[in-house]
């Protein structure tokens, strides 16, 4: 299994934080990556998005369909989310887009194994791949980007 984990774009300084939205840096960062990605994205893939404005912006900038997952909003558990994108069984591809510091922990949690956090820049992405060889799971960390870096 493929999973792409995407941290939202830079987004203002506002409250509700559920309604924040991207800045116009964060709108660029946005296009960048998703020119990036669209390319290198299998057609299958599964898009979900944390319900908060910012990364369903972050996310339309694919152009393409995604779903609104609750379970990625901000504050949720690594475990939640993996559980959301069907880690390591799903059947397609996943791409998550959503918040620090949950992304963090749940690269962490994929590369280690155990609980921790890392630091995912805005706009970018961490992208997996699970492969079983042993009878054990194996990941592999198949690319990191920052929109600053395309």
């Amino acid at each position: 299994m493929e999973l792409i984990l995407w941290r939202h774009a830079e987004a203002e300084d506002a409250i509700p934080d559920l309604e924040r939205e991207l800045t116009d840096k964060g709108r660029k960062q946005a296009a960048r990556m998703a020119d990036w990605l669209n390319p290198r994205l299998p057609q299958d893939i599964r898009i979900l998005a944390s319900p908060a404005t910012r990364t369903l912006q972050t996310a339309q900038a694919l152009g393409r369909y995604y779903d609104r997952e609750p379970a990625l909003a901000p504050g949720a558990r690594a475990e939640t989310v993996l559980a959301a994108a069907g880690w390591p069984h799903a059947p397609a591809p996943v791409l998550l887009v959503g918040h620090q510091p949950t992304l963090g922990r749940v690269a962490m949690r994929l590369l280690t194994g155990q609980m921790g956090d890392l630091a995912i820049k805005k706009g970018a992405i961490w992208w997996f791949q699970g492969r079983e060889r042993a009878g054990e799971l194996q990941v592999v960390l198949r690319a990191v980007a920052a929109p600053d870096w395309l």
